[in-house]
């Protein structure tokens, strides 16, 4: 193959249509022109790009691949949010997906972008075999402390999935969390939301929810931001906590909100003492 007479066009369309050997790659890398040079560029970035997505989605599937070599056929992955915020929920997802299932830009819930997660929230409802939403209220994570309303939020979600589907999964992967008092086995995997497409499906799913959950409960609550920050810690909702004291949304099992609580108990009862 003589590139030296082919045009830059020529190039390109043959770049389209063929795999260049090594040496080929190296005598257009040589080529005179700058067009033709910055072709094999364009090419090779984008053969890497190729490649590193083939082995990101190899090891995204590798738990689920190994838990079906082991028998098991129902994997479902389980994550939550919301266990770090002052006010709001804690929501749990599971999912199971169908093996090999195209999700572009499925990731880990806290690296993908708003916009992105919306689009996979629809396609993960859309494509996914089965999946449940567990919430988890304020009430109930006050009076058992979050780390309990974590798992209760988990066990909300496979009974919805189960009620909702009439399917119940045989394996679980997490996203290092050990849920007591569910039936199937399960690996709590560290960084699990990065590691597994199951769940991370169920970081989305959970991450969505919650956060439409504070838009919608920053229309009853203005004043704290929750549109903004979610119910989490951020300046302004400490700003907001500071000038209006809690909600009932707020955690008063949460340190910076019971201090809160207590300063305005104190300031209450000097009042009274006064009086």
């Amino acid at each position: 193959m003589d590139f030296q007479t082919m045009t830059v066009g020529d190039v390109r369309d043959w770049l389209a249509n063929n795999t260049p050997t090594s040496r080929q790659i190296k005598t257009i890398q040589s080529d005179e022109r700058a067009g033709v040079r910055k072709l094999i560029e364009t090419y090779l970035r984008e053969q890497k790009r190729l490649a590193d997505a083939a082995l990101f989605r190899e090891r995204m599937w590798s738990y689920e691949r190994m838990s079906r070599e082991a028998g098991y056929e129902r994997i479902a992955g389980i994550d939550e949010a919301g266990r770090g915020p002052l006010a709001g929920p804690v929501v749990a997802a599971a999912v199971i997906l169908p093996d090999g299932i195209d999700l572009p830009g499925l990731n880990d819930s806290k690296q993908v972008k708003e916009d992105v997660r919306e689009r996979l929230y629809d396609l993960i409802r859309a494509g996914a075999v089965a999946y449940g939403v567990g919430i988890v209220d304020v009430d109930y994570i006050d009076e058992h402390n979050i780390l309990q309303g974590t798992f209760e939020a988990a066990r909300r979600a496979l009974a919805a999935m189960e009620q909702q589907f009439a399917v119940a999964p045989d394996y679980l992967l997490t996203d290092c969390l050990k849920i007591p008092g569910v039936k199937q086995p399960y690996e709590a995997i560290v960084k699990g939301d990065a590691s597994s497409f199951s769940i991370a499906a169920a970081s989305i799913l959970a991450k969505v929810t919650r956060d439409r959950l504070m838009v919608d409960y920053a229309a009853q609550y203005p004043q704290y931001g929750f549109e903004r920050n979610k119910g989490y810690g951020s300046p302004d909702h400490m700003a907001a906590l500071e000038e209006h004291g809690p909600c009932p949304l707020h955690r008063t099992s949460f340190a910076p909100v019971g201090k809160k609580l207590q300063v305005q108990g104190s300031l209450f009862e000097e009042f009274e003492m006064k009086l």
